[in-house]
């Protein structure tokens, strides 16, 4: 599988298989994602993995804990303006129509929110932390840093899902995952082996055509 295959194919997988991935498979995937930009070579991220009890008392907590924690960023603008709003509207409506969810169904769409906390089956749960004292252009670092995991990741035939849902569990990652107060949690990311056969992994989000967003000058 060359980039541009991995590009074209790679998805939000929300359904995984309860198969182990390798703990060596992990580390070459974060080792090789390691090369992934970043400016002045400062390399601000951190990456903690979890499987197994760490990763099962994680969804635990999640489990006891619904309603989260109060967050330290905002994932979304607020309000949220066009086209953004109209996107994000649109995508919701499409992953709840793969599973036969209606827009009237209160219970199902927030029962499936929820499967985030358990990281969707995943075996693997991946959380990407920076410190405090950085800037925007670090976030954009580690941004860079999950999008080539992902890539790595989709070449070996797994699946993943960025989720900043963990967002909303300041406190219960900090002990869970022991990091210093000088640091918080950006994303998380579920790993694993995509089920192949559910509905929901069937949903390609749209893309808005180059013109809507891109110029040409100068050619």
């Amino acid at each position: 599988m060359n980039v541009s295959e991995a590009v074209a194919t790679r998805i939000s997988i929300r359904a995984f298989l309860s198969d182990p991935v390798p703990a060596e498979l992990v580390r070459d995937i974060l080792t090789r994602a390691s090369r992934a930009p970043s400016g002045g070579n400062l390399q601000p991220w951190r990456v903690v993995a979890l499987a197994g009890a760490p990763l099962a008392a994680l969804k635990q907590a999640a489990l006891d804990n619904p309603a989260g924690e109060p967050t330290e960023y905002a994932v979304y603008p607020e309000p949220l303006w066009e086209p953004l709003r109209g996107r994000r509207r649109t995508c919701g409506e499409d992953l709840y129509a793969t599973i036969g969810i209606d827009r009237a169904d209160k219970a199902g769409r927030i029962g499936q929110l929820l499967k985030n906390g358990q990281m969707f089956g995943a075996p693997v749960g991946l959380f990407f932390l920076i410190d405090r004292r950085c800037g925007p252009p670090q976030w954009g670092d580690v941004g860079m840093l999950i999008q080539t995991v992902m890539l790595l990741a989709e070449e070996q035939g797994l699946g993943s899902c960025a989720q900043e849902y963990w967002a909303r569990y300041p406190k219960t990652l900090k002990r869970i995952l022991a990091h210093d107060d000088d640091h918080l949690v950006y994303s998380g990311l579920a790993l694993g082996w995509p089920d192949r056969t559910a509905p929901i992994n069937r949903l390609r989000t749209q893309r808005d055509a180059f013109d809507a967003w891109g110029e040409m000058k100068g050619f």
